[in-house]
Formats: C-alpha cells, sequence, structure tokens
C-alpha cells in the first residue's frame, strides 16, 4: 500500500528543535498559598520530599520544562494530530530549524486563541522554550514525497496523514522525515522516545498577537521583533 512512499529511509544522528509552552522568568510555585516566607520554605521542603527521584529530571518529571521528550507519548487524550488521532499512541514533533517550529506552534496558538477569544481586541502574550533534542534512529525520508503524494501536506484533513502514522507504529518505525506543512521547512515525527537524548536549551521566545488581528509577532530578544507571521497564510 505504501510501498513507493516508504523506500527511503534516512540514518539521522543529529538535532532536532522542540518548541514547548514556557516561562522566560521563574516562577514561586507556592506563593498563592502564603506570603509568609517560612511558609514557602515548608511548602518547598514537603515537594521535596514526596518528588519521585530521576537521573534525567528535565527528561522525564512532567513540571520541568513540559517533560520535553516523554510528555506526547504519555499524555495522548483524543486529539488529533498529523500523524495520530490522539487515542492509541502519542507522536513526537519536532523539526530540522527553529524557524519551522515558530510556524507550526503559531498556528496552533493562534488557532485556539482565535477559537476561545475571537472578540477580545487586547494583546495576548504567550512565551515559549525551545530545546535541541539528539536523535539517533533510522527514519523514514518523506521529504519531496509531498509531490506524487499531496495529501502528506493537506491543512485540514489529516485522515490519510493519520492513516500513514498508525501504519508506521504497527510497524515499529521510529519516525519519519516529511516537509511541513506550514512553511518549508522540515519536521521529524517520532514514535519511540528511546530515539531521543541529550535535552539541552536552545533560547526563548515570545509570541504577540490580538485575536481580531492577522499578525503573530515573534520575540527572541524581549521588546525585539524577530519575526512577523500572518496565520491567514498558514491555514
Amino acid at each position: 500500500m505504501y510501498a513507493d512512499l516508504l523506500a527511503e529511509v534516512v540514518d539521522f544522528h543529529g538535532d532536532l528543535v522542540r518548541n514547548i509552552k514556557g516561562i522566560r522568568d521563574s516562577q514561586n510555585l507556592f506563593d498563592d498559598l502564603s506570603q509568609d516566607p517560612e511558609d514557602l520554605a515548608v511548602a518547598v521542603v514537603a515537594e521535596s520530599a514526596e518528588r519521585v527521584p530521576s537521573d534525567a529530571p528535565l527528561i522525564t518529571r512532567p513540571f520541568d520544562y513540559g517533560a520535553v521528550i516523554n510528555y506526547p507519548f504519555v499524555n495522548f487524550n483524543g486529539q488529533g494530530t498529523r500523524f495520530s488521532d490522539g487515542l492509541a499512541y502519542g507522536v513526537w514533533y519536532g523539526s530540522l530549524e527553529l524557524e519551522t517550529t515558530v510556524y507550526e506552534t503559531a498556528h496552533h496558538w493562534h488557532e485556539f486563541v482565535a477559537d476561545s477569544f475571537s472578540r477580545e481586541d487586547r494583546e495576548i502574550v504567550g512565551e515559549r522554550r525551545i530545546l535541541r533534542v539528539r536523535c539517533d534512529a533510522i527514519l523514514i525520508d518523506l521529504r519531496g514525497k509531498e509531490r506524487r503524494e499531496k495529501r502528506l501536506l493537506d491543512r485540514h484533513d489529516y485522515r490519510y496523514t493519520q492513516q500513514l502514522g498508525r501504519y508506521l507504529k504497527e510497524q515499529n518505525q521510529n519516525g519519519l522525515l516529511v516537509r511541513s506543512a506550514r512553511c518549508r521547512g522540515t519536521n521529524a515525527d517520532l514514535f519511540a522516545a528511546r530515539v531521543l537524548s541529550r535535552v539541552r536549551d536552545l533560547c526563548f521566545l515570545t509570541y504577540r498577537m490580538n485575536p481580531t488581528q492577522d499578525l503573530v509577532r515573534v520575540e527572541r530578544t524581549p521588546g525585539r521583533k524577530w519575526l512577523e507571521i500572518r496565520p491567514s497564510s498558514l491555514r
């Protein structure tokens, strides 16, 4: 069924870029419980005493940097994505280029905000944490295959790509490389956490938008425009 489409693989050893929700400045998780420094100190000690030990907290702990690797594989709740229907398995999405992650996440963030607060005529701010993650795996190489199979880049109907993703998962494939549906960059869509390692911070980004306007402003340095994206061009 997919013989021609899946005929090429790549022995990939390199970094992928992961773009997740994050905050630039650390927050005190207990300051809404008390303003007394002694109370806050007790809360920190209590949380530390009950915390499950981890040799790699950046990777495994759900409140450390959004569980950079494990979260997508354990938190699928019926919300479909490009290569998963969100019911039986999760997919880890990264990109070869930082800018590609921005186009992808800006699209989904704008859609969510516009659906929830379409009449809010004011600036809404989102912060993102960008990380490099090492990948060592044999990956299915779909780059260029979109010229023959247009459904690989369908921006609205994921039925074909979800079916393909389910097939690859059942075949115990590690993942794939494919052109982004939102820009000309390359995405890596992975089905196995074991091929990922060495999480490292790259940078923070700030996204700014007004739901009534067709514009997302992206800042790498606070207060300084780095990219501007028109969401209508990504739909």
